[in-house]
């Protein structure tokens, strides 16, 4: 199949032309893996927090603190790689997205300072920044859900397109929901806990509507699309994809039933299976599309910029690689253990 696609291309497979492109999408759709899973229980519980009680949403935040500067960062490295490595590209893509880009860029910025200006407000003033931060964390996750639906059909203009783009964007509120609350189901205990929990089982029915949409919308826009999932040689596929995903949503509700109580000792399973179930639908649309950047129009290879330019940003990942590396293994060592509170200082007698 690579000696094939390369010599469509007029390349072989060790023509640093043909592979280099497909080294920089496979560093691309991991750190869009590590924005989702990491950025996203961020988004989630920022999403959660007007639905907790006043009390609660201070502790709220404060769960975050640890990674709130770690998880910015990986949208902005995922942008910033596929600009330098897409020259020819960036504009044509981020030119059909302006809209939900511009919504997902002034949500992270209003995430970023209503998070640090609570942290240095007066008492009475925090309820406001909190509110900031549920602001932002809504607009950044509607964003991205517009993305995603303008993505799936093909960045078609017409009304009805457009209201799918918000349709998806409410969707990916109840998935970043459902990531936030797994994760606060897997860190804290007590009422937060419970509260977590029937939040992530209401998040769970409208995150499957919204993948089922998004799958639907991407076959029924794009027939090379359907073609290529509704064919024979791989119906398979497509039937142990979707298979895969229902075992996730169910495992998920059935776990979730099940918790504060008898599957105490699995409560870190459902944020795996939310962890596993975003990661197969990127799968499923990286397959979609592969191995174009705009369906039927430009490949990674057309938007690719000049050998000599990609060794470069290639070579400053190879070096700053395992710099991030470390510094995320050191910034996300605890971030899936249990909440630890500290002691009760005792109170001691007056004089």
């Amino acid at each position: 199949m690579i000696d094939t696609l390369a010599a469509s291309l007029g390349l072989t497979p060790g023509d640093p032309a043909f592979w280099m492109p497909l080294v920089f999408m496979g560093l691309l759709l991991l750190l869009i893996v590590a924005g989702i899973v990491l950025d996203g229980f961020d988004i989630g519980v920022g999403v959660l927090l007007q639905l907790a009680p006043s009390e609660m949403r201070g502790r709220m935040m404060g769960l975050l603190s640890p990674w709130r500067d770690a998880n910015e960062f990986w949208p902005l490295l995922g942008i910033g790689l596929f600009c330098a490595a897409f020259p020819f590209a960036w504009g044509s893509v981020f030119s059909k997205l302006y809209g939900p880009l511009a919504c997902m860029g002034f949500g992270m910025l209003l995430r970023s300072v209503s998070f640090e200006f609570r942290i240095r407000a007066r008492n009475e003033h925090k309820p406001r920044w909190i509110v900031g931060f549920w602001l932002g964390s809504v607009l950044t996750a509607v964003g991205q859900g517009a993305v995603l639906g303008r993505v799936a059909t093909g960045y078609q203009s017409d009304a009805g397109y457009g209201w799918f783009s918000i349709f998806t964007g409410v969707c990916a509120i109840a998935a970043y929901a459902l990531l936030g609350a797994c994760w606060l189901v897997m860190r804290v205990d007590g009422d937060l806990q419970r509260r977590a929990v029937a939040w992530a089982r209401h998040a769970t029915r409208w995150t499957s509507v919204g993948m089922v949409a998004v799958a639907v919308a991407l076959g029924l826009a794009n027939s090379g699309v359907f073609y290529r999932w509704s064919d024979d040689s791989h119906l398979g596929l497509a039937v142990a994809v979707w298979v895969a995903m229902l075992l996730c949503f169910v495992g998920i509700e059935m776990l979730l039933a099940r918790l504060p109580g008898r599957a105490d000792r699995f409560d870190w399973l459902p944020f795996l299976l939310c962890v596993l179930l975003y990661v197969l639908m990127l799968a499923g649309l990286t397959y979609s599309f592969f191995p174009y950047l705009i369906l039927d129009d430009l490949t990674i290879w057309d938007g690719s910029g000049a050998v000599a330019s990609m060794r470069l940003v290639l070579a400053g990942a190879v070096i700053g690689g395992p710099v991030v590396l470390i510094f995320n293994v050191l910034a996300y060592r605890t971030v899936f253990g249990r909440e630890r509170r500290a002691a009760a200082q005792p109170v001691l007698p007056q004089p």
